[in-house]
């Protein structure tokens, strides 16, 4: 705990939180990269065998690498989808590697229900989802992470980027209720401060 506290590029990890495994020497580049570039992080992941984790501002193509890295720091397993198409030979095999599985797009019942099924599937899980669905400006965001917290039983953990201070945020946990409108409010609310690389949040 001592290491996770001193270190601004590690933030300790619960004990329910799913692990990679990966090599120690694999974690101290990533975390070498991340303090070579000037980013921390800072929070704490609930200790929970499944969680639905939203990040937002998603404003640049940057953001997937400083969070692989930080992934990769942390020795934390969490998973997100990619469209199937882009599971051929050799790039399937790095996206699987990297906890990325494949959704079938024209499934019957859409993305949101298939990734309900995926995670009620699992017993432990956590997967990640960028709400916004762009890396454009968007006024409304997507509705699909709610649903699929709603569907699967999942408590959301919100996570951000602040491109000022360079910083990879863990936010707080939240139950989604019935109530879309008031759960996205409070939601966008939390979000108001963090600027991305590109932009903030609308």
């Amino acid at each position: 705990m001592a290491e996770a506290r001193d270190d601004p590029v590690l933030i300790p990890l619960p004990p329910r939180a799913p692990r990679t495994g990966s090599h120690p020497l694999v974690r101290w580049i990533a975390r070498a990269v991340l303090r070579l570039f000037g980013w921390r992080l800072e929070g704490e992941f609930p200790n929970l065998d499944k969680a639905l984790i939203i990040v937002a501002p998603h404003s640049s193509g940057f953001d997937a690498l400083w969070g692989l890295l930080a992934k990769l720091a942390l020795g934390v397993h969490i998973e997100f989808m990619a469209k199937k198409e882009l599971f051929w030979w050799p790039l399937g095999a790095i996206l699987r590697a990297f906890g990325g599985f494949p959704v079938d797009r024209q499934a019957t019942g859409g993305v949101v229900r298939e990734l309900a099924d995926y995670a009620r599937g699992r017993d432990r899980l956590w997967l990640l989802i960028a709400p916004e669905g762009t890396r454009k400006p968007v006024k409304t965001w997507k509705s699909g992470f709610w649903r699929i917290a709603r569907a699967a039983n999942l408590p959301v953990v919100m996570a951000y980027f602040h491109y000022p201070e360079k910083t990879i945020g863990i936010g707080p946990t939240v139950e989604m209720s019935s109530d879309f409108k008031a759960d996205m409010a409070r939601v966008r609310e939390f979000y108001r401060p963090w600027v991305g690389r590109n932009r903030g949040t609308v």
